[in-house]
Order: structure tokens, then sequence, then C-alpha cells
């Protein structure tokens, strides 16, 4: 189960997720993620409700990252408890993706 909070602040789009982000999740966050995130948009994607993000979910984050990065737009992740944080060290995304301690720092870097 995926729950995705979609939130306007700050000029920017923060998209608040609670739950897994598996292989059956993911389709529900990368879908909403091409129906309701601009080419341009500035994103922060708040993980602090998040216990579990599988490789079917760290590919949507560089897939949505690489469209983002090319249309102008950033994204940046918050909040990553210390098993999901783990799991992105792992497998190198804490290199490739921006992550921010908590969704404060990661509006930060979107102004």
């Amino acid at each position: 189960m995926l729950d995705i909070q979609d939130l306007e602040t700050a000029g920017a789009r923060v998209l608040q997720l609670t739950g897994r982000l598996d292989t059956n999740t993911s389709t529900v966050f990368d879908r909403h993620c091409a129906e309701r995130v601009g080419l341009d948009a500035r994103v922060a994607v708040d993980l602090a409700a998040v216990d579990y993000v599988s490789s079917a979910g760290l590919r949507v984050f560089l897939m949505v990252a690489k469209k983002l990065q090319k249309g102008g737009g950033k994204l940046v992740l918050c909040g990553l408890a210390p098993a999901v944080r783990e799991v992105f060290d792992i497998a190198g995304f804490s290199r490739i993706l921006d992550i921010a301690d908590d969704r404060g720092a990661a509006l930060a870097k979107l102004a």
C-alpha cells in the first residue's frame, strides 16, 4: 500500500509518500509523477513515512530525476529512514540523486 499526498508549497511541489514503494506500488507512483509532475517542476519527495523501497522504486526515482533534469526541473528526496537510506547507499543512488535530511532542507535546495 502506498499513499501519495501532493502539496504545492513555496514554489515547489512536495510529494509525501506513506507506506511501501515496491514492485506493486512503484507503478502507482510512476503514474502519479507522469500525470501530475511537469518537466520543469521543482519536486521534493518526502520519504519519512516510507519503510521500504525496492529496486523498482529506485528505478522510478531515477527516471523522474532524469525527466526533470532534461526539462529544467529538479528532484530532491528527503526524510529517508536509516533502512531506506541503506538501500540507496548500497545501490549507489545516494551518489546519483539529491538527498536532504528533511523537508525544510529539501525545499531550501529547490529554492
